[in-house]
């Protein structure tokens, strides 16, 4: 069997997902049956060729071609062609689509081999949820997924189960939620005693992560420290002076070092699919602070394993109750047991490869 995943947006989550995804399908056994094609564009931040060929399985093929994020038609006409180039040399028998652009570019690429293919399309979080944008352009963004979707058919593989439920209003879908490799990041952890209350939020500093009302916390409790793993275009946004932003970390053994060092996993995000530095962070028995939107939710369980919330003025008492240490060890050996039930990456990668194989 030949499976090809086409994605233009690997980056943090998602390139953590596919690394991942690369050696479960690397693996000698699965890939004696399943030849496993990773077409994807390394125009994102921190991704380059050599990164993507030294980290990810050997045992799987990899192919970059040009793509890019916004809606571009002459620079999206040259990535359709390559990528129907691609297909025909391959003659896959499953095409998998992961988030929206690849989802558009594959979908025509795949429908002019005029070969019927086997289409999943991965939708990582749907752009028209997105809050950074006016309401045609969600519109705008609602009407392609729909019409494409109708258009091309294929199965929409949901990653969190919010996801899921928008998912299955559009067409026939599946939900096989995000994991990470619990082996690989409880290596990393280790107890620590921090003399103030360290808060932390890792990834790309983008309006995706709304860094200004990260900003806005520190602000309201400056006897914390926070830091900010990661780096961005918006950085300038970050001007707390009990905020630290250790700038871009591309060793993966010092991310996940940093981020056993924390206290509490604060995620401000306007937007997710089903965020996977959240999970690392739960995996490493962090309470987590998240809003509460689709993705965010989908992960924390309220009161439970951390908090969410709508307001700022919300976590006064949040911050109170997770600044007692007790407090922050059973949220997080709640957040762990959690991974390990739902969010295990071999577990759910298995789910995968029992669905290609129906």
């Amino acid at each position: 069997m030949k499976i090809v995943h086409i994605v233009e947006a690997l980056e943090g989550g998602v390139y953590a997902y596919f690394k991942d995804l690369s050696h479960f399908f690397g693996n000698e056994e699965i890939s004696k049956n399943i030849e496993t094609t990773i077409i994807y564009s390394g125009h994102r931040n921190g991704v380059s060729i050599e990164k993507v060929n030294a980290e990810f399985s050997t045992n799987v093929n990899l192919i970059h071609l040009d793509m890019v994020r916004e809606i571009a038609p002459f620079q999206d006409l040259k990535a359709i062609l390559k990528l129907r180039k691609e297909l025909q040399k391959i003659n896959p028998d499953i095409v998998h689509l992961h988030s929206s652009k690849a989802g558009v570019l594959g979908r025509i690429s795949s429908f002019l081999l005029f070969k019927k293919k086997k289409i999943y399309y991965a939708p990582h979080g749907y752009a028209f949820l997105r809050t950074d944008i006016s309401n045609k352009a969600k519109k705008l963004y609602s009407t392609i997924e729909n019409s494409f979707q109708r258009l091309f058919g294929g199965t929409i593989i949901a990653c969190g189960d919010t996801e899921f439920e928008i998912a299955k209003k559009i067409g026939p879908s599946k939900l096989i939620r995000n994991g990470v490799d619990l082996d690989e990041i409880r290596h990393y952890f280790l107890p620590h005693q921090n003399t103030k209350l360290t808060i932390a939020i890792l990834g790309r500093i983008t309006a995706a992560r709304n860094p200004q009302l990260f900003n806005e916390i520190a602000l309201r409790f400056p006897d914390f420290d926070f830091i900010w793993i990661g780096g961005g275009e918006l950085n300038h946004l970050l001007t707390a002076p009990n905020i630290t932003i250790t700038g871009w970390i591309l060793d993966k053994k010092t991310v996940f070092s940093t981020l056993n060092a924390i206290d509490i996993y604060l995620q401000t995000s306007l937007w997710e699919g089903l965020p996977i530095a959240v999970l690392e962070a739960m995996v490493l028995e962090k309470p987590v602070i998240a809003t509460n939107i689709i993705g965010n939710k989908d992960a924390v369980v309220h009161n439970k394993t951390g908090f969410l919330f709508d307001t700022i003025s919300e976590l006064d008492s949040h911050f109170e109750f997770l600044k007692e240490k007790q407090n922050r060890e059973i949220f997080g050996q709640n957040a762990i047991r959690r991974c390990q039930e739902l969010f295990d990456k071999n577990k759910n990668f298995k789910q995968l490869l029992e669905l290609y194989q129906e």
